[in-house]
């Protein structure tokens, strides 16, 4: 299975929640760009995000996903996926939206700190990011069916599917079983395992 066959049956795990889904599950394709190329700096080609705002959102992942005992987003490399997801499955509206919301982000961090999100140490940026969250899960509370989503709610659905289906994540973060045995649904389960990347 493919990465792109794996975050399709992601987002259906998911129940379609994931920002731009209807792209995202008819295989996230642009038919007026060419397919992503990384250049020598390891960015996507032809993205819509520089390489800064790559960086940026590598940082804001990691505080979401900060490594511990496993890695962290930063080192499966998350704003990058980012940068292609969003040129690649999101409808130029929703790319608006993520885009402008990014800039406001560092905008909104400058006004609360003093300074922008990477100049902040990890606690003001949890801090930031967790007032961030509160903002968005209330606004998602009372959205209006035509209104756009917030777009740190993307951020973040993309650090996690990100994360997730990339190889650290599967393979650190989850229990990876490369060659599955015979389908068991009663396996035992100690509190505190990690879950099955594989099933």
């Amino acid at each position: 299975m493919d990465r792109r066959d794996a975050l399709a049956r992601v987002a259906l795990l998911m129940g379609g929640t994931v920002i731009g889904a209807d792209f995202f599950l008819s295989s996230c394709s642009s038919p007026a760009k060419p397919a992503a190329r990384a250049d020598e700096k390891g960015a996507p080609e032809q993205s819509l995000l520089s390489m800064d705002q790559v960086h940026l959102l590598d940082e804001v992942g990691e505080t979401i996903l900060p490594a511990t005992q496993t890695p962290g987003a930063k080192a499966a490399h998350v704003g990058r996926f980012m940068a292609v997801m969003v040129r690649d499955c999101y409808v130029p509206a929703d790319q608006k939206t993520f885009l402008n919301g990014l800039a406001q982000l560092d905008k909104d961090c400058q006004k609360q700190h003093g300074q922008g999100f990477l100049a902040c140490d990890p606690a003001q940026r949890t801090a930031f990011l967790t007032a961030l969250d509160k903002e968005q899960k209330a606004f998602t509370a009372h959205q209006r069916a035509d209104d756009p989503a917030h777009y740190f709610r993307m951020i973040k659905e993309l650090t996690l599917l990100g994360y997730f289906t990339s190889e650290v994540g599967a393979t650190k973060a989850l229990r990876y079983l490369p060659v599955p045995g015979r389908y068991d649904g009663n396996v035992p389960y100690k509190k505190g395992d990690r879950a099955w990347a594989t099933t």
